[in-house]
């Protein structure tokens, strides 16, 4: 008998048959639909119809690491290039803390309700240790993650220099030719990140904090040269004297500073971001600046600049990309980093030996 108790000697005792073994595994699960691919011209093709699934999955090629992907992204974004370039690119940055996030929301959503279709490339920063990112800027957006005509884009730094590589530039490509007529980048915060955003927006922004000790310390001189206009965020309730006194501080500062290339005088604003006060005479400022540096010829000239640093960083990346992936440097390089760390060779030594054999298997191919 499987259950003795239930024997007639054991009166009032009954156990009644369990259920068997259920699977692990819930019944109603779906299984996991695999995405579709796309060719190049498929993806090129979805891009310039708006598609924002397609352009999506078009930018996570760009940021991948792997070569068949990186192959396929260039592609893309060679084909897009013709109907880019029509855009006017915005690269906002502060301190941690200063709003920036809160801020693109609101900014937004004026651009939006104006007509526009705006895309946020929002650089979200690694963990060293972990190699991770938790990709909130999204959650602070609340407003734009609702609006259709609205493409948010968190991307990790990945321990790149500041926070900010080329793969954003490209994405901004893709984001262009996908009928973006504005294009936010938000950088980390105050830092080396700022150069490489410089070097690929029409505008820099600096947004600020009032009220928090002396306004301009932390600040790099670098950072004040390349804005072309600072605004100071929470500029309400009690905070709005500071946050006036905090503008002045910072209009006295940029004139101590050499005139820009531009021509442009740098504006100092306040506003709240917020309660959403002073937004509209912020973007009068930068569409005042893009006008400016049209007519006087810096606008296109800045653009051109740009393109040709670009290149010269793609050349950059290509050749250590080229490098590393040569099967005998692949073969050889463990073994000569061994050699290092055992001090059997200089760091120097090991970097020519290894060039030396580079060039040396690509002159035989």
């Amino acid at each position: 008998m499987e259950h003795p108790e239930n024997d007639s000697q054991y009166k009032g005792l009954k156990v009644n048959k369990g259920i068997e073994n259920v699977p692990s595994i819930n019944p109603y699960l779906k299984k996991r639909v695999k995405r579709r691919t796309y060719t190049p011209s498929e993806f090129v093709e979805g891009i310039l119809k708006g598609d924002i699934t397609i352009l999506s999955q078009a930018v996570t090629l760009v940021e991948s690491a792997r070569h068949e992907h990186q192959q396929i992204a260039q592609e893309v974004i060679e084909k897009c290039l013709p109907h880019a370039g029509k855009s006017i690119r915005v690269g906002i940055t502060g301190v941690p803390g200063a709003g920036k996030s809160t801020s693109i929301d609101v900014f937004g959503m004026h651009l939006i309700n104006q007509g526009h279709k705006l895309a946020v490339l929002a650089i979200d920063p690694s963990s060293e240790r972990s190699k991770g990112s938790i990709l909130g800027d999204k959650t602070r957006m609340e407003a734009l993650s609702r609006e259709k005509d609205a493409f948010i884009r968190p991307s990790p730094s990945a321990g790149s220099l500041g926070g900010v590589a080329r793969k954003t530039r490209e994405t901004i490509v893709l984001c262009e030719a996908a009928g973006f007529d504005t294009i936010f980048v938000e950088t980390v915060g105050v830092g080396q990140s700022e150069t490489a955003v410089h070097s690929m927006v029409d505008f820099f922004l600096l947004i600020q904090l009032a009220g928090t000790g002396d306004e301009l310390q932390g600040i790099k001189r670098g950072i004040m040269e390349m804005a072309d206009g600072i605004v100071i965020n929470k500029a309400d309730g009690d905070n709005i004297e500071k946050a006036k006194l905090a503008a002045t501080q910072f209009r006295n500062a940029l004139h101590l500073f050499p005139p820009s290339e531009s021509g442009w005088n740098p504006k100092v604003l306040t506003y709240s971001g917020y309660f959403n006060i002073g937004i509209k005479e912020i973007w009068d400022m930068i569409d005042e600046y893009i006008a400016f540096t049209k007519k006087n010829g810096y606008f296109d000239y800045k653009r051109n600049e740009q393109a040709k640093y670009w290149m010269y960083e793609s050349i950059n990346d290509t050749l250590r990309d080229t490098f590393y992936h040569n099967p005998a440097v692949e073969s050889v390089l463990p073994g000569t980093e061994r050699q290092v760390l055992n001090n059997e060779i200089s760091s120097f030594v090991a970097a020519k030996r290894m060039i030396d054999l580079f060039l040396e298997n690509i002159s035989r191919g």
